[in-house]
């Protein structure tokens, strides 16, 4: 069948409301040359057509030539995305005989159309090009481009023909699919491909009887790879890109040894990079099942916020009342301002999700830094040497804490959630004053120097879900004097321990002594066998504490159901949440900075020790309280008023130093 010239569709479409079957209520927009607006390809036309009743634009595709099956396909396209929604598809809706043209090509005067959604954008190549200077608009691109392949790849149809010129980017960056003429449906199971896509980005080995719902996997993780390049580095685009493809072209995929740019690139120091690019050579052996890819790209490190800043995003960022740089939307700390311009307390904006590479490095004054629920990830170097930062509460929500992040700070006390995967090397070396670490169930390697040098550490409790422990972990911990390892640990680096002069037991499961031997060649005798139940125990014990605990935004730790309140860091005022029964032992034994505590009538019982730093015994807070409490050794000193539920003084007077006795407050 012969199809219309372009010219003859453009007068067709001029009258759209004559020439129309169905789709008579739609007009032809018209470009400033006084013509519709269209674009064309190898098989078709499409015109920007618009609703003037409800205002709608849709787009009206017209064939120019035959193409075998086409009619049918597109039926069962429609068919089957009509129950699908996802932003990344638009409506198609196949039209017969729908369109009267006056054509000298054929005989026949009415041809049929395609109906869609108008995706309003870019095509990627376009976007990419215009957003070369742009480091964290292409970091976007990569990562939402990764979440579409995630998408796609488990989906039971395939797009067939996947390029950067049906792909479009919208202005918020979001991303669509466009032109469906290769696309394959289960319906089409059995069949032929009608056409096999761009040559630059199919998989060199794809033929025609290769049609079924994987064919998109190749050229997902062959554009990925050349994005996820481009934004690392965005000269690889000015020395191996090309005005069709991006990165990769046909005679690449057959001579993968030869190309300039892998040969060149690979392994390359960043470690994303080399993942992507051994997914992508797996992608191309085909050696490799569609659900492995999956899950593989799944776990690829992808930052929806990029954690690196550039110089432009820093000097056009927006400040907060402390001068602290952030992005336009507050998604990421970029930086902050002259190292001691933060004094007091500094809240970081609610809306950060990245604490960003060198966010706060150098930053001195401020004692305490209080992160929002939903920061998901803390870069390298963000709080490196904040020497005077004295407590940070990681939030439930941060998945990862980057290399030498809090490197020479002064923290006392630190609990890592159940949330965070990764802490990179050397992140909490040189912490001098850091004396409890409570490490989640969660982190499968504690990476080189990670707590090297925090002298005040006693003892850690390794968590079962580490594999591996790197070089010089706790070197110089000179205080450490046991460590428990669980019998999940299969890799232990060099000297892990050197300079902990105080370590006398690393205990560790019965009959896994071979495995620990290098550990201290010349203290051997350190080394403590335990049964592997009694080890069990103990591991457990910590990781269920650790796991039944909940932090509010002060760093005070809580019981998951709220009832006790475990420990308060060194802040200056505080007031117990409503509902809080019980005072644990040492809750405020490093409080020594505290002037305001406010204590709620929910309280029932206090350890006689929560205020102190030694004795065992607990009073209970009742109408007969005794006077039992007497001979206590404050260690609050600085403590000047503690507020107490009316008509309960009588019951918290005992437990209060004589210094302070008459300067309490009943509310």
């Amino acid at each position: 069948m012969n199809y219309p010239l372009i010219s003859e569709y453009i007068e067709a479409i001029k009258s759209a409301e004559d020439n129309f079957e169905e789709l008579s209520y739609l007009r032809p927009v018209l470009g400033d040359d006084g013509l519709p607006v269209m674009t064309s390809g190898n098989f078709a036309v499409v015109f920007k057509m618009k609703d003037e009743q409800s205002g709608k634009f849709y787009a009206v595709k017209c064939f120019t030539k035959e193409q075998e099956g086409r009619a049918e396909a597109y039926r069962e396209i429609a068919k089957e995305l009509k129950d699908v929604s996802s932003p990344y598809l638009t409506s198609v809706r196949y039209l017969d005989k729908e369109l009267f043209v006056d054509t000298d090509q054929t005989t026949e005067t009415e041809f049929p159309v395609l109906l869609m959604d108008w995706v309003e954008g870019k095509t990627l190549d376009k976007y990419l090009r215009e957003n070369l200077d742009d480091k964290y608009a292409l970091e976007m691109l990569a990562y939402r481009f990764s979440q579409l392949a995630q998408w796609l790849i488990p989906q039971p149809f395939a797009h067939g023909d996947l390029k950067p010129d049906n792909i479009i980017v919208h202005e918020d960056g979001t991303l669509v699919l466009v032109d469906y003429d290769g696309m394959y449906v289960p319906a089409m199971k059995g069949q032929k491909a009608r056409e096999l896509g761009s040559p630059d980005f199919r998989h060199p080995q794809r033929t025609e009887d290769d049609f079924d719902e994987h064919i998109d996997v190749f050229p997902l993780i062959s554009i990925f790879l050349s994005l996820k390049a481009i934004s690392f580095s965005p000269i690889f685009f000015d020395e191996y890109g090309a005005a069709d493809r991006l990165l990769l072209s046909a005679r690449n995929y057959n001579a993968i040894s030869e190309s300039g740019w892998m040969k060149e690139q690979f392994p390359c120091v960043n470690a994303t990079m080399n993942k992507i690019g051994a997914l992508f050579l797996l992608s191309l052996a085909r050696g490799i099942d569609t659900f492995s890819i999956l899950q593989l790209l799944h776990r690829i490190e992808i930052d929806e916020y990029p954690l690196s800043a550039t110089k432009a995003e820093i000097s056009n960022a927006w400040k907060d009342e402390k001068g602290v740089r952030y992005s336009h939307d507050k998604k990421r700390l970029l930086k902050s301002p002259i190292i001691d311009h933060i004094n007091g307390d500094y809240y970081i904006n609610p809306n950060t999700k990245v604490i960003c590479n060198s966010a706060l490095c150098n930053c001195w004054g401020f004692e305490r830094a209080v992160l929002p629920h939903g920061l998901t990830k803390i870069g390298d170097n963000a709080f490196y040497t904040c020497r005077s930062l004295k407590w940070i509460a990681i939030p439930n929500t941060v998945s990862d804490i980057g290399n030498w992040a809090f490197y020479h700070c002064n923290i006392i006390s630190l609990f890592i959630p159940h949330s965070v995967r990764a802490i990179g090397e050397w992140a909490f070396a040189g912490c001098e004053n850091l004396k409890h670490i409570y490490i989640s169930c969660g982190i499968s390697k504690l990476e080189n120097g990670v707590f090297s040098g925090c002298y005040e550490l006693e003892k850690i409790v390794v968590p079962k879900s580490v594999t591996t422990i790197g070089k010089n972990a706790f070197s110089y911990c000179k205080k450490l004097g046991t460590i428990i390892l669980p019998n999940s640990v299969r890799n232990i680096g060099e000297k892990p321990f050197i300079g902990c002069d105080n370590l006398k037991t690393i205990q560790i499961p019965y009959g896994s002594k071979w495995k620990f031997e290098h550990l201290l060649p010349d203290d051997k005798e350190k080394l403590f066998e335990c049964d592997a139940e009694l080890m069990d125990f103990e591991i457990n014990l910590a990781e269920e504490t650790i796991s039944n605990v909940w932090i509010d935004e002060y760093g005070v730790i809580y019981s998951k159901d709220g009832r006790k309140l475990i420990k308060c860091p060194n802040i200056e005022k505080y007031v117990v949440r409503e509902g809080v029964e019980i005072i644990c032992d040492e809750a405020f034994s490093e409080c020594e900075n505290l002037l305001y505590l406010h204590l709620p009538e929910s309280i029932a019982e206090i350890s006689k020790i929560a205020f102190y730093r030694f004795y065992s015994e607990t009073i209970r807070v009742s109408a007969n309280l005794s006077t039992t409490s007497q001979g206590y050794n404050f260690s609050c000193s600085n403590l000047r008023t503690i507020t107490i539920p009316h008509g309960k003084m009588n019951k918290f007077r005992l437990l209060l130093p004589e210094i302070i006795q008459t300067r309490t407050v009943e509310v």
